[in-house]
């Protein structure tokens, strides 16, 4: 059963150049972990993040979100960097791939 974190948030003013930095190390590390499938990155035009990130199955999630690395970010994130975040992880419970091989 695949696991859906669905991560959304804001920066607060000045700290564009440092999160990049640790967002980077996060983006790398997290490719690293068992069970890793994809990540995805959106930006909004009002300022809002989002990124997904997908999981084979509820042990790699966890592993990933207990990792004491992911965890220090995430200090690091509420202390210095968001003004707001909202997550959310759920199971896949669909899907469904479509690719046209047409030019």
């Amino acid at each position: 059963m695949t696991i859906v974190t669905v991560f959304r948030s804001r920066l607060r003013p000045g700290v564009e150049e440092p999160y990049q930095k640790v967002a980077a190390q996060m983006r790398a590390f997290v490719r690293s972990m068992n069970g890793f499938i994809d990540q995805t990155f959106y930006r909004s035009e009002d300022g809002e993040r989002v990124t997904i990130v997908r999981f084979r199955d509820r042990d790699s999630h966890r592993a990933w979100a207990q990792h004491p690395e992911h965890l220090a970010a995430q200090r690091r994130g509420r202390e210095d960097f968001y003004s707001w975040y909202d997550i959310s992880v759920s199971e896949e419970t669909y899907q469904r791939v479509f690719e046209s091989h047409e030019a």
